[in-house]
């Protein structure tokens, strides 16, 4: 399975992903929505900013699944915070944002590598999708009109 992964532009998540300083790509949600249950280790994720093109690839290393009420949240914070790259480093204030979610998703990234830049089309999976999987990236991939 190929996942695409939408980030937030704003945050600058993409550059931390290049550069290293972020290694593992967390979701963090109130109910089992794509990617639980749906990837695993050697999948390929695709990631893009909010309004641009596809960027950078890598192949899932380790693919932990947490439900949150029966997990050591700050254990679990202060064993990952450091390589999801978490913008907040106040670890109460960073648990009172986990315990507002049941479930959590760590993906340890490696193979990062950056791609030729391309468009997607993701009519059908909601505008507001931030995580999509399918079989194969060129599903998503726009396709454009020849002249």
């Amino acid at each position: 399975m190929d996942h695409l992964a939408i980030l937030d532009k704003k945050r600058k998540i993409l550059a931390k992903i290049i550069s290293g300083q972020k290694t593992i790509e967390s979701r963090w949600y109130k109910s089992r929505i794509a990617p639980w249950d749906r990837i695993k280790k050697g999948e390929t994720i695709y990631f893009k900013e909010s309004g641009e093109p596809v960027r950078l690839k890598a192949t899932v290393s380790e693919a932990l699944q947490f439900y949150l009420p029966q997990t050591n949240v700050r254990g679990l914070l202060q064993k990952y915070g450091d390589e999801i790259c978490f913008t907040e480093k106040n670890l109460e204030t960073l648990a009172a944002w986990c315990s507002l979610r049941k479930y959590c998703i760590l993906i340890r990234l490696a193979q990062v590598q950056e791609i030729e830049p391309f468009e997607i089309d993701k009519k059908g999976f909601g505008m507001m999708a931030a995580w999509i999987t399918v079989p194969n990236i060129d599903r998503l991939k726009e396709k454009h009109a020849e002249h």
